[in-house]
């Protein structure tokens, strides 16, 4: 009897120990994405200052070049352009929504979904401010593109990859849509689908959903043959 006792008490630790060390790792996960998103916040604040200095000082850089073009100084000027062209080569944008902390994120994750050959179509207008958690928001949209690289990756034509994000406010919403290309067979998108999922795509899932359901809002996936969708809608006068 005292064998059986001692057999469970050592099952039931273990699995303990299992737990604890999952929801460790998951822990980490999150506090590692976190932390990248917060640098990349930082990063885009920076770009964003130097942008409004450029903007600043737009006129003394014209009167700068008209004035050596007035004294047939066309070397000088055609250096100074081509010195201000390099510094703005530095900070361009490719993705512009109007808020700060998306354009980070957007810029970011989609520079890498173009190298991974995916055929990117982006639409998103948003006010400069959101009442939410930057990061959550960030984590958010992160997720939703990490996955869709993923799951493009997976194809074997190139040609075939493709990733649309579509994000606006309307009825006091935020409205994120994110859809791409898959070959994995259509099924019940629940809970079990999400457990099954392993590594950084299982984790990202996971998040997704605990954010939605922090910011009271709404989650839609949907797979159908050749394409993933999801839909999320946050609530706007909840906070």
């Amino acid at each position: 009897m005292w064998l059986a006792a001692y057999a469970i008490g050592i099952t039931i630790v273990l699995v303990v120990i299992c737990v604890y060390h999952y929801r460790e790792r998951e822990r980490q996960f999150y506090d590692y994405q976190d932390k990248v998103t917060g640098v990349q916040l930082e990063e885009m604040h920076h770009i964003y200052m130097t942008m409004r200095g450029w903007r600043h000082d737009y006129h003394n850089h014209m009167q700068k070049i008209r004035a050596h073009l007035a004294l047939g100084e066309y070397q000088e000027a055609d250096k100074y352009i081509d010195l201000m062209e390099t510094e703005l080569a530095g900070i361009d944008l490719k993705y512009h929504t109007g808020n700060a902390g998306v354009d980070a994120m957007l810029n970011s994750k989609l520079t890498l979904a173009d190298k991974n050959g995916l055929q990117i179509k982006c639409d998103a207008i948003l006010p400069e401010k959101l009442p939410f958690n930057q990061i959550d928001l960030c984590v958010l949209l992160g997720n939703l593109i990490d996955n869709a690289i993923e799951a493009c990756g997976k194809m074997l034509k190139a040609e075939n990859r493709f990733l649309r994000i579509y994000m606006c406010v309307q009825k006091q919403q935020l409205y994120i849509s994110v859809s791409n290309a898959t070959n994995e067979p259509v099924r019940k998108l629940d809970r079990d689908y999400i457990s099954k999922k392993r590594g950084n795509h299982g984790h990202g899932l996971k998040r997704i959903n605990l954010i939605v359901e922090k910011h009271q809002g709404y989650l839609n996936r949907q797979n159908e043959p050749g394409v993933f969708a999801t839909e999320i809608m946050l609530p706007l006068d909840c906070i």
